[in-house]
């Protein structure tokens, strides 16, 4: 659960199951609270930490633990990656650090973060290429910088 819950994607076959079982071996899945906390909502986390009951893939993906269930995960990983790889990986990289780093803040301290990130997003090689690719109607070609 602690590396699952350290992904920005996941994908789960539809026969799996999802728990934090601790509590009926007398501790508590402390560690992954951390991370647990900003994924799924709180009265939900709560019940897992302390009743250990299993999740279903479909129940893991209704609160967001999740973000595909798949009979077929391999194609489902496919079709995942196959949406990410034409964009830019230096947006892809920035935003998901933007994301990361405004957990913590308050909403004054993130606007303000965020207003400053916009304008390192425009000065990479990608964005230039991104919006030039647009003008000219064609496909972008990214760099990654």
């Amino acid at each position: 659960m602690g590396l699952l819950s350290m992904c920005d994607l996941a994908v789960a076959a539809r026969h799996a199951v999802f728990g934090l079982p601790e509590v009926k071996v007398g501790v508590f899945p402390a560690q992954v609270l951390s991370v647990m906390q900003h994924l799924i909502p709180r009265r939900k986390l709560v019940e897992m930490c302390i009743t250990g009951e299993p999740l279903t893939s479909q129940e893991a993906l209704e609160i967001g633990l999740v973000n595909h269930v798949d009979d077929d995960v391999d194609a489902k990983l496919d079709w995942l990656l196959n949406r990410l790889l034409d964009k830019s990986p230096a947006a892809i990289r920035r935003g998901l650090y933007t994301m990361k780093k405004i957990e913590t803040m308050a909403f004054e301290e993130s606007m303000s973060f965020t207003e400053s990130q916009i304008s390192l997003f425009a000065l990479t090689e990608d964005a230039k290429e991104g919006q030039a690719a647009f003008r000219e109607k064609r496909k972008p070609n990214w760099t990654g910088r």
